[in-house]
């Protein structure tokens, strides 16, 4: 069973602070709900079992995904 990425442990920041950065940083808000969006996608892929989601992409959907993680990372030690 797919099982969601825990962003929060990724990013090295309590859960606590990324909610509050993000409600001072549209810019990080809008990251964050994009990086929820992608999870899901890439979650969904890969529950379907008869091969819908083909592997390449499910493979740009995690690209994505990291690309996007790394955009926030970039924005929370900018504003650190």
């Amino acid at each position: 069973m797919p099982v969601s990425h825990d962003l929060y442990q990724d990013l090295h920041y309590p859960r606590e602070i990324v909610q509050q950065r993000r409600q001072q940083d549209p810019q990080l808000d809008r990251l964050l709900d994009e990086y929820i969006d992608i999870d899901n996608q890439v979650l969904a892929a890969e529950a379907i079992s008869a091969g819908i989601a083909s592997d390449d992409d499910l493979h740009r959907l995690k690209e994505r995904r990291l690309s996007v993680k790394y955009m926030i990372e970039r924005r929370l030690e900018h504003k650190a």
